[in-house]
């Protein structure tokens, strides 16, 4: 076998965690449960790496065998890579022509394949008729280079794909018109949103986390949850300002919504204004470049932290639209100019 695919034989099987090593190689399914019997998981990683990669060489290892497994990787570290999200559109009278899988598919590697000698393309199907891509790029005298993949998940019949984010930015043209066309739409536009969560960026994008999202008890109700109020306390404490507090619990439900939000760990805001003053011969007034200032807001979970601010009274209620519109709007990027 050749050396090369020996290596990322190795270098593959070797970043998956020993606790999840079992996991990952049944949902690969290229070794067999009798196969898999005969190696001992509780071995030193690197003594239990080398049987595998014995293992793969004796069933004769493809390099796409072993992008699929690296794809089932990913998918179990979807937040090791940073998503952005893509946009497609139709022209205005276009036909809703029934969707293809397999025709995608072909579509979308001959696309690659022609405009590029050298680049390797692997599909893993996955729930919700998703389709998980691996594309290796090369150049029209270099081999793909293995170890520098993009990712896109892509959702059939919607307009949206995923893709993580990469640096070999001069290959996204070419994988923006495979989308376009293989998909049968007319256009595409990265849109300003991107996180780690990709399950997080997909319930927002298809507004789905009101109920993806659900998963605790609602039986208390938001204003005892939120402030950590005992409902047997005593009647005879008296609290105060009780009325704004409603208040605000009201307001942030009605803004948020009574379930846990989606994950995201910023928003930034750039600011472009021009100084503005009644004084002559002031200097920032004769200024003909903008005033620029870049503000970023980070969080484990800013819509969560978001949404805690004015029921802590950290902040007014309600919060400024630039900061709750974040779902609405799909976007974590934000740019405001003088009107």
């Amino acid at each position: 076998m050749d050396e090369t695919v020996v290596e990322f034989i190795k270098r593959t099987i070797s970043k998956i965690p020993m606790t999840e090593m079992m996991t990952v190689l049944q949902a690969w399914d290229f070794l067999s449960e009798n196969q898999l019997q005969t190696v001992n998981f509780r071995k030193r990683k690197e003594s239990l790496v080398h049987d595998l990669v014995l293992l793969c060489e004796e069933k004769h290892a493809s390099v796409d065998d072993i992008a699929l497994l690296d794809i089932i990787y990913t998918q179990f570290h979807q937040h090791q890579k940073v998503w952005d999200v893509y946009q497609m559109t139709k022209e205005p009278g276009d036909d809703i022509d029934p969707f293809d899988m397999k025709h995608f598919k072909y579509s979308f590697k001959k696309i690659l394949q022609r405009a590029l000698k050298n680049v390797s393309v692997t599909f893993r199907d996955a729930e919700e008729n998703a389709v998980w891509i691996r594309i290796a790029w090369g150049t029209q005298h270099r081999k793909p280079n293995q170890y520098k993949p993009t990712y896109v998940v892509y959702y059939s019949q919607t307009p949206y794909a995923f893709v993580s984010s990469s640096q070999l930015r001069s290959s996204l043209p070419l994988l923006g018109q495979a989308l376009t066309i293989a998909s049968k739409h007319h256009r595409i536009v990265k849109m300003d949103f991107r996180s780690r969560y990709l399950d997080s960026l997909k319930a927002i994008v298809f507004k789905q986390y009101d109920q993806t999202f659900e998963t605790h008890n609602m039986t208390t109700p938001l204003q005892e949850r939120s402030l950590g109020l005992d409902i047997n306390m005593d009647p005879r404490i008296i609290h105060e300002n009780r009325i704004e507090k409603d208040r605000i619990q009201r307001v942030t439900r009605e803004i948020f919504g009574d379930y846990p939000q989606p994950r995201l760990e910023f928003a930034q805001y750039k600011l472009e204004t021009k100084f503005k003053s009644d004084l002559n011969g002031n200097i920032l007034a004769e200024r003909k470049e903008p005033l620029r200032c870049l503000v970023k807001f980070s969080s484990p979970n800013l819509l969560e932290a978001l949404k805690s601010l004015a029921p802590a009274g950290i902040a007014d209620a309600p919060l400024s639209p630039l900061l709750t519109c974040i779902p609405k709007k799909r976007m974590n990027y934000f740019k405001i100019k003088d009107k």
